[in-house]
């Protein structure tokens, strides 16, 4: 069964496709962080924004609210600051909507339109469990990433894991907002997968060669 996201939607069908387990969640705190904002949480939003990513079942997943964030993330002992959710929660949003953006890129052109398009199944996060490719760029030097995801999703009842590592990149020094790089492809956990990534690499390859010639 996936982990939940931080938020206790236990009133809801709905979740947000994010799995904030204890180190990414604290890792949102510190890159977002204030050092001298009010710890309040009264005048936090309850609106919830509807994410464009579709669930296996029927409508779309939900992103928790900034009150629902924070109060989560209080739960787990985190130390938020109320003011911080404003940044985090939209960031948050943001970030997983490129995540399911990386995701698509993959499932281009692999049939899933036919049966209604791909939906995300079920999602885990994994912050401790290092994909190969990561400790690989770890070996070589490259700084570890702050987060993993797994998500699993639906084409036409094949079912294909992603793994996604994501990692920081550099901080604006005009706006301080920092950026975010997503390493993003199928686990290889079948055929269809491996086929997926061999093509990708050979068109790589190939799209290269042709630009170099």
């Amino acid at each position: 069964m996936a982990s939940k996201c931080p938020v206790d939607h236990s009133a809801s069908q709905d979740s947000c496709p994010v799995d904030n387990k204890s180190k990414s969640t604290s890792t949102w705190t510190r890159l977002f962080s204030s050092s001298n904002s009010s710890n309040s949480p009264q005048n936090l939003s309850n609106e919830r924004e509807l994410s464009s990513i579709p669930k296996a079942s029927d409508g779309n997943w939900v992103y928790p609210s900034e009150a629902q964030f924070f109060a989560a993330m209080a739960r787990k002992n985190h130390n938020p600051q109320a003011a911080d959710m404003k940044a985090i929660v939209p960031i948050h949003n943001a970030v997983n909507e490129r995540a399911w953006l990386e995701v698509m890129k993959w499932e281009a052109g692999r049939g899933g339109e036919v049966c209604g398009g791909v939906k995300l199944v079920n999602f885990k996060g994994k912050p401790n469990d290092k994909s190969p490719r990561a400790r690989w760029k770890m070996f070589l030097g490259y700084a570890a990433p702050f987060d993993r995801h797994d998500w699993v999703v639906d084409r036409c009842g094949l079912q294909i894991r992603y793994i996604i590592d994501f990692y920081t990149g550099r901080t604006d020094p005009v706006t301080n907002k920092v950026s975010f790089y997503l390493d993003t492809r199928p686990a290889l956990d079948n055929w269809e997968a491996v086929k997926m990534r061999v093509q990708h690499f050979w068109g790589k390859w190939i799209g290269s060669s042709t630009t170099q010639s």
